[in-house]
């Protein structure tokens, strides 16, 4: 999730950059969203964090967008997490909530009493919920949040009912993973801990209203867009009046994005840059970091970024694999491991385990694409080989 200050010029800097930008983010899977130190902590890394733009804790970004940090900096968050208002008059829409800081919820407090201050008391503050995806820096604030605009109502309407706002979220199915990049799925447990008249239920009595694709909330002309490759539940909105896309965490505003499925990222990356309904968009409001006013030119890039780690990945393949040293009997076969040691040699090896991760991915992704087979192995120790398009049947390759 980190970038390279812009000040690092040159092709070997911007390999370098390109390089470690992309480790750094991989290493992620070992620690995110918690307290706990990464065995990444260098000075490079802080170096980093002391590059990063410093963004208002409250900032208005047109009349129909005010962004709220969560004030959960650090160097898997970047800036913090950002939620937003989304609304030219309450009830407002709000995205995310943010991890549940103490100092977020002060801070959200005044943006809704000064900045997106209610021009109709008699209506509550926020109306809606949008969860993007079941992250913990996303939805940890939900408890105190419904908190804060419950007291916020009473305060102006002490003797009137409550309007508890809906809270919506795409659904997941119920195989899917409770742990992934590390992060625990909290979310379950965040909502059956909620009191029911902190929230309005669905029409079939459920917490969550179901969010499907191309679904759009009339008052403000938000439109739903399932990206999934950050995670299986990871949505985007269109800001219609602003011209632009709420990406979440699948494009950020400064670094690259980890994934869980890199094929469904790519089709998501795709589907986000060729969406261009109504008046499409021109920038972008992320999950983390500052707007991307070129949009196009972002995610164009972050696809690049994958099609040629993807092409390295290949030209290594391709290549004689080293001889292993074990037995001079068996077929020396390229490795994740090997792959990575060939491919970032020249780099610190305390990077190449988060590497491996990131070139498994790749290599996930072109065992379905039926360009490689998986020979033998697990995890980095997994032995690959390029698929003989011309020698192989269909057969086979149906069976790859």
């Amino acid at each position: 999730m980190l970038r390279f200050s812009p000040a690092l010029t040159g092709s070997l800097s911007r390999r370098l950059r390109d390089h470690m930008s992309n480790i750094v983010s991989s290493a992620r899977i070992h620690s995110p969203h918690s307290n706990t130190t990464s065995f990444i902590t260098t000075d490079l890394e802080r170096s980093i964090m002391d590059q990063l733009e410093v963004l208002p804790s409250v900032s208005r970004l047109s009349d129909h967008v005010v962004r709220v940090l969560g004030q959960n900096p650090g160097k898997f968050t970047l800036q913090g997490t950002n939620t937003y208002l989304i609304g030219k008059q309450n009830p407002y829409i709000l995205i995310d909530t943010a991890e549940g800081r103490d100092e977020y919820i002060s801070v959200l407090d005044s943006a809704l009493r000064e900045t997106a201050k209610p021009s109709n008391p008699n209506e509550p503050d926020v109306s809606d919920i949008i969860i993007s995806h079941w992250h913990p820096d996303h939805v940890g604030g939900l408890p105190s949040v419904l908190s804060l605009l419950r007291r916020l109502w009473d305060e102006r309407n002490p003797s009137l009912p409550f309007k508890p706002p809906r809270l919506h979220k795409l659904p997941q199915n119920s195989d899917e993973p409770v742990i992934a990049f590390g992060a625990t799925n909290t979310l379950p447990s965040i909502i059956s801990s909620l009191p029911a008249n902190a929230f309005t239920p669905s029409p079939s009595g459920n917490p969550l209203h179901d969010l499907h694709d191309f679904q759009t909330f009339a008052a403000s002309g938000l439109r739903v867009l399932h990206t999934p490759g950050h995670t299986s539940d990871s949505i985007c909105l269109h800001v219609p009046q602003d011209r632009a896309l709420y990406t979440a965490d699948t494009v950020l505003g400064q670094g690259t994005a980890v994934f869980e499925d890199l094929s469904a990222y790519l089709k998501s990356l795709n589907r986000m840059l060729n969406f261009s309904e109504g008046e499409g968009y021109t920038s972008l409001y992320p999950g983390h970091g500052p707007v991307i006013p070129k949009g196009k030119e972002m995610i164009s890039g972050y696809i690049q970024h994958r099609l040629e780690r993807e092409a390295q990945i290949l030209k290594v393949l391709n290549s004689p694999p080293p001889r292993n040293g074990d037995s001079d009997d068996a077929p020396p076969r390229w490795t994740t491991w090997t792959i990575v040691t060939t491919m970032y040699a020249a780099y610190p090896e305390s990077l190449w385990l988060p590497a491996a991760h990131s070139v498994d991915l790749h290599l996930k992704k072109l065992q379905e694409d039926k360009v490689v087979r998986r020979v033998s192995g697990e995890l980095q120790h997994t032995s690959w080989e390029v698929i003989d398009i011309l020698s192989s049947s269909p057969v086979d390759r149906k069976s790859n």
